[in-house]
């Protein structure tokens, strides 16, 4: 007997495709902590691709990355 998936999940597990990993194996990522970027500031400017972006911290600890 088949039972019926859950009313919020419209496609059932055995319908949905298998993820398979694909990437090469490589080093893992560094690691840094925001106060190694900020260095101490409030905000960093950071390029990436020719275009400018501005990293910052809020009063609640959060980061924001705006362009």
């Amino acid at each position: 007997m088949l039972s019926k998936p859950p009313p919020n999940d419209p496609v059932p597990m055995t319908d949905r495709p298998q993820a398979v990993e694909t990437l090469p194996e490589t080093a893992p990522p560094v690691l840094l902590t925001s106060h190694d970027v900020l260095r101490g500031q409030k905000s960093v400017a950071i390029t990436h691709n020719g275009a400018l972006y501005r990293l910052q911290t809020t009063r609640q600890g959060k980061l924001i990355l705006t362009k």
